[in-house]
């Protein structure tokens, strides 16, 4: 049996002519967490979403519990465990607080636990108890990632990837966020992240990628590359 929770094997994802991603590989193992760094326009996004069936490849396979997931529609990868926090939290704006979480528990599997899930997000996230009859487009910047993080949760996730949590959120915010994901990840959680927060992210995640211009480059521990001179200056500015 496969030792990685998740394999992306040799993928690539055109955009009509233009090639986003190219060769990409990529493993998460069970209970791991792992960030993905590299600057706007790497193809980051691109990848997530080609993992969760949002995109097609026109190469390479992606694996989870070493079952090929490729070409299976996203509904069905949601299915299997495997979630997704889009970058810029895509809630429902005119929708109260409860009802984007009960939304996130759409699954038959994450129905049956909903009132226990829900119970556990206010637990991760007590303002969103404070706020479950409020319309989340009133909300906070803060408070809706926390909203979209949630409702990822409410779907009984094995592997959370999170794409830019921090985006747009001031300094403490964006670490509130990043801690709370360490923490789900300390209770079992695998995570797959991309954040902005290079330094933060390499410090909390266990081994991570670099992505630039479509191109994943070889991964390693988190710390070592967050103490890497070139790193540093590139990505960090330090």
């Amino acid at each position: 049996m496969t030792p990685y929770m998740l394999e992306v094997k040799n993928l690539s994802v055109s955009y009509g002519p233009l090639q986003a991603v190219r060769g990409a590989c990529l493993e998460v193992r069970s209970g791991e967490f792992v960030a993905l760094v590299g600057p706007n326009g790497a193809g980051k996004t691109t990848l997530l979403k080609t993992i969760s069936g949002l995109l097609r490849p026109v190469a390479g396979e992606v694996f989870f519990d070493g079952h090929k997931i490729t070409g299976l529609p996203p509904a069905a990868i949601c299915g299997l465990g495997l979630i997704q926090v889009p970058e810029g939290r895509k809630i429902f704006p005119n929708l109260t607080v409860g009802d984007n979480l009960r939304l996130g528990a759409y699954l038959p599997r994450a129905r049956a636990r909903m009132k226990e899930s829900m119970e556990e997000v206010f637990e991760i996230f007590p303002r969103l108890r404070e706020r479950i009859g409020q319309r989340a487009g009133t909300m906070s910047g803060g408070e809706q990632q926390m909203l979209a993080v949630g409702r990822g949760l409410m779907a009984q996730p094995r592997l959370l990837i999170l794409d830019e949590p921090t985006l747009g959120l001031s300094p403490l915010l964006a670490k509130e966020i990043l801690n709370t994901t360490k923490l789900l990840n300390k209770r079992g959680l695998a995570v797959l992240i991309v954040s902005q927060e290079v330094l933060q992210v390499l410090q909390l995640a266990d081994r991570a990628y670099i992505m630039e211009n479509g191109v994943v480059r070889g991964g390693g521990s988190a710390q070592e590359l967050a103490r890497d001179p070139d790193i540093r200056k590139v990505y960090i500015g330090l």
